[in-house]
């Protein structure tokens, strides 16, 4: 029998706890790079992976970060006071701060949290760029006797064919999808790329009941789901009724660039876009808890 060799992941971070990215108590691992370049970003470090210019190696008040022999930028986690400032200067959205974790590594650290939680989230970035880590981690879990417990979610931008679902079906228990704008000049305008495999995902992930969450954006005068609220209905129309409908209100915290100058959506903004959908759809509906 071939033994696959253990795969590896690059994380920008891992949230021991969150009771916000999926059912219950979970632990949240980060996976950097992005296949998205969302202008509303709220973590836009983790987009690109570092292409070692060196530019936040000087700026590093702890002397955290430095050249190694090849020329690369290497980061001293004993040293680093997680300040930021590499990432407040970094021009290329992305972070000298990832740590490279084989799989079985992963396990120990979901291990050492697994009394405390009731499942994992894989994040990101966009967590599917290394989708085959995710299988082999999810395969590592569900075949634990003392991990088997818990639940294996992904957080998806949901740019991905149905195929390739299929593919981890096996060891999913849910997926969050994240759907920006209905029209796909919009979504092209916002993101960088159309949104056609995003519903399509959100359909596929419905047929295989594995999706947890739809997760609608809500800008002020710039996202469209408000103005195309029938085909958003229809869409919501045909999923069970189980799945979660969640709108998320863009808020300025962590955004850079132009995005900087657009409205934040209010609360009553968001209440507005609310009555437009819950009228029509039976699915429960979760507003945002603060408004920042």
């Amino acid at each position: 029998m071939t033994i696959s060799p253990e795969k590896q992941a690059k994380v920008s971070r891992i949230l021991n706890f969150s009771c916000v990215d999926g059912p219950g108590n979970r632990l949240v691992i980060f996976l950097q790079g992005c296949n998205f370049n969302c202008l509303n970003c709220h973590n836009p470090h983790t987009i690109n992976h570092c292409n070692h210019c060196g530019d936040c190696v000087e700026p590093c008040p702890s002397e955290a970060l430095s050249f190694n022999d090849k020329g690369k930028v290497i980061w001293d986690k004993s040293a680093c006071t997680n300040c930021d400032k590499c990432i407040e200067v970094c021009r290329y959205n992305s972070s000298p701060k990832i740590s490279l974790y084989t799989v079985s590594e992963m396990v120990d650290v979901i291990k050492r949290n697994s009394m405390f939680i009731s499942g994992i989230t894989v994040s990101g970035g966009e967590a599917t760029l290394q989708l085959p880590f995710i299988i082999q981690l999810f395969e590592s879990i569900k075949s634990d006797q003392s991990l088997k417990h818990l639940t294996c979610f992904i957080d998806s931008n949901g740019d991905l064919s149905s195929t390739v679902w299929e593919r981890v079906n096996h060891v999913l228990d849910g997926v969050m999808v994240d759907l920006k704008s209905w029209q796909k000049e919009t979504h092209q305008w916002l993101v960088g790329k159309g949104n056609h495999r995003v519903i399509e995902s959100v359909k596929s992930l419905a047929k295989l009941g594995k999706l947890y969450e739809l997760r609608l954006l809500h800008i002020p005068g710039k996202s469209d789901l408000d103005t195309e609220v029938a085909s958003i209905i229809a869409l919501v129309q045909s999923l069970p009724k189980e799945v979660l409908i969640r709108l998320n209100a863009f808020q300025h915290h962590g955004v850079v660039g132009e995005a900087l100058d657009w409205n934040k959506c209010s609360e009553k903004e968001i209440n507005r876009f609310h009555a437009l959908l819950a009228k029509d759809v039976e699915q429960k509906i979760q507003l945002p808890g603060i408004y920042t």
